[in-house]
């Protein structure tokens, strides 16, 4: 048994079964909390701590998984590629909804740590929260912040715009397809998308495009901002 858990199989697997488990829950239990990869997350993290299996034995299959992110990201671009057209049309307020999306979105986080008095690597950590994973590691490297917490803060963020951006848009109520897509995708990155999809083809391509945008220019903005703010904060 322990050279099992010790190949990169016994990550791989045991992910697979926790999200094929969160999956079925899911579509048994039409709860948005139960969200498929909130229940994987809990079932992994109660089984290796049940079993005392320890985290870098089950990373060596789950580092695999999380190498696939990027290709994974890089795929939404096939829904964007059949609503291209959609995209030429409104392309000047695709663009400006997330750069005031993503600029807002490290705005509020650096004020709020700065409220809580947060130290400044935790600070610079959490400002790429709202971009897919491999870009928002980067980016808290970048910024001198820890890219495990800038991960534990990305994660949690994608799960919950999953759960609540159906009844956030319905609260403002916001019908347009193309905004729905923009407002998830920059605020929830790829687990947010997921969501957006089932909304809709339209939602799902939107939500797509803006997971890079918001990641290209959070790389662009975030150094500045994050200067701007440290010095007119103090």
């Amino acid at each position: 048994m322990k050279e099992l858990i010790s190949t990169p199989i016994f990550g791989i697997l045991i992910s697979l079964i926790a999200f094929q488990i969160g999956c079925f829950i899911n579509s048994k239990i039409k709860i948005a909390l139960l969200n498929p990869l909130l229940i994987s997350i809990i079932l992994v993290i109660g089984f290796l701590l049940k079993f005392n299996i320890s985290l870098e034995d089950y990373n060596k299959g789950g580092s695999f998984i999380s190498f696939l992110l990027g290709p994974a990201t890089v795929v939404l671009a096939v829904p964007l590629y059949k609503k291209i057209d959609l995209l030429k049309k409104n392309f000047i307020p695709i663009i400006v909804g997330i750069i005031a999306g993503s600029t807002i979105g490290m705005i509020s986080i650096i004020l709020l740590c700065y409220l809580f008095n947060l130290d400044s690597s935790i600070t610079l950590s959490l400002v790429p929260k709202s971009v897919t994973a491999p870009i928002g590691i980067e980016i808290a490297k970048q910024l001198g912040g820890m890219p495990p917490l800038a991960l534990a803060a990305i994660v949690p963020t994608g799960i919950l715009g999953a759960i609540i951006s159906p009844w956030v848009l319905k609260i403002a109520r916001i019908n347009n397809k193309v905004a729905k897509g923009v407002s998830i995708g920059t605020s929830s990155h790829g687990i947010g998308t997921g969501k957006a999809i089932e909304l809709g083809e339209t939602e799902g391509a939107m939500s797509g495009l803006s997971i890079g945008l918001a990641g290209l220019i959070t790389v662009i903005l975030s150094p500045i901002i994050v200067k701007l703010l440290s010095f007119l904060i103090k």
